[in-house]
C-alpha cells in the first residue's frame, strides 16, 4: 500500500510540472514564415499607420529654448558666464621673480 502511494505521489508531481512545461512554446524560430494576414488585418494596419501619421502632424514644433539643462551641458561658456567671470591674476614666471 505504501508503494502505491509513492507511485501516485510521483505521478502527481510529474503531472504538475508537465502542464506548464508543455505550455512554453517560446518565440518563433529563425526562418519560420509569418502567418498570412487577412485582408481585414492589412486594412486595419493601413488605417492605424494613417492615423499615426496624422497624429504626428498635430504635435507642435519644439522651441529651441525649451532645454532647461542646456547651460549645464554646453561645451563652451555662454557670453553671460564669460562676462561675469573675474579677470585672471597674472602668475609669477618663476620662484625667483615671486621672491623679489
Amino acid at each position: 500500500m505504501q508503494a502505491v502511494g509513492r507511485i501516485l505521489g510521483a505521478v502527481a508531481v510529474i503531472a504538475l510540472f508537465a502542464g506548464p512545461a508543455a505550455a512554453q512554446k517560446g518565440p518563433a524560430k529563425y526562418g519560420e514564415e509569418d502567418k498570412a494576414k487577412t485582408p481585414a488585418e492589412i486594412a486595419a494596419e493601413k488605417d492605424a499607420e494613417r492615423a499615426y501619421r496624422r497624429s504626428l502632424g498635430n504635435i507642435p514644433e519644439q522651441q529651441k529654448s525649451a532645454d532647461p539643462w542646456g547651460t549645464v551641458r554646453s561645451d563652451s561658456a555662454s557670453p553671460k558666464a564669460a562676462a561675469k567671470a573675474p579677470p585672471a591674476k597674472p602668475k609669477a614666471k618663476s620662484a625667483e621673480g615671486a621672491a623679489k
